[in-house]
């Protein structure tokens, strides 16, 4: 493999069966890559169409386990896969992943912003007639709350939080 003036390697790019480029380096809880050849956990298979009710399932033990980031690609899949009114509840749900996958990594910043952005789409979501009605059993309120509290203690402490104990309960 060769690399650029900048140290960076060039060569041939990881590949799916269909051609598109995909990362296979193997990363740690948090979603950090790691070296080649190192011992990873297990990816969240990409483009899976799941049920709402699955999505939801599944993204929270991801949560659970301490895995926010994970999680997030579990609600990007519902995201890009769901129906259109859709769209804006998972897009706000993988930014929340997202918020806390950053908060856990010590990126203040970027997680307290991405929390609350996800909050907001929650929200706003929430709002919306199909939010009104308490979506796959969802609190998107407490969901909302809960962002926007872990982003200001975030950026009051200024450290990583651990994920798992910060970790959200979607259904209320």
């Amino acid at each position: 493999m060769a690399s650029t003036s900048s140290g960076r390697q060039t060569g041939p790019r990881d590949r799916d069966s269909e051609g598109r480029a995909r990362n296979a380096r193997p990363r740690d809880g948090l979603g950090r890559p790691l070296p080649y050849g190192s011992e990873g956990v297990a990816r969240q298979p990409e483009g899976v169409v799941r049920a709402p009710a699955q999505t939801v399932a599944e993204a929270q033990d991801l949560l659970d386990a301490g895995r926010p980031f994970h999680a997030h690609e579990v609600f990007e899949d519902a995201w890009k896969s769901g129906p259109e009114e859709e769209r804006g509840l998972w897009r706000g749900l993988a930014q929340l992943a997202v918020g806390l996958t950053h908060a856990a990594r010590g990126n203040v910043t970027g997680g307290a912003r991405l929390l609350r952005r996800g909050a907001g789409a929650v929200t706003e979501w929430a709002a919306s007639e199909a939010g009104r009605q308490r979506p796959y059993d969802m609190d998107l309120t407490g969901l909302a709350q809960w962002a926007r509290h872990l982003a200001e203690d975030v950026e009051r402490t200024g450290t990583p939080v651990d994920s798992q104990v910060w970790s959200p309960r979607l259904r209320g």
